[in-house]
């Protein structure tokens, strides 16, 4: 059983490191770019295999 007197503290985050804060890219892409990308590559996909039969 626990004490009824003892003190809870509030839980911390001193372990976790946020890397994305520590670390900056030197290439960056907007997501509307990769979603773009995405459908071209999907469309193209779609366009080998209707026409590879």
């Amino acid at each position: 059983m626990g004490r009824k007197d003892k003190i809870n503290m509030p839980a911390s985050t001193a372990g976790i490191t946020r890397y994305f804060d520590d670390y900056k890219s030197r290439i960056s892409f907007k997501p509307e770019y990769i979603i773009v990308l995405v459908i071209v590559v999907i469309i193209i996909e779609i366009i080998l295999h209707v026409t590879g039969s």
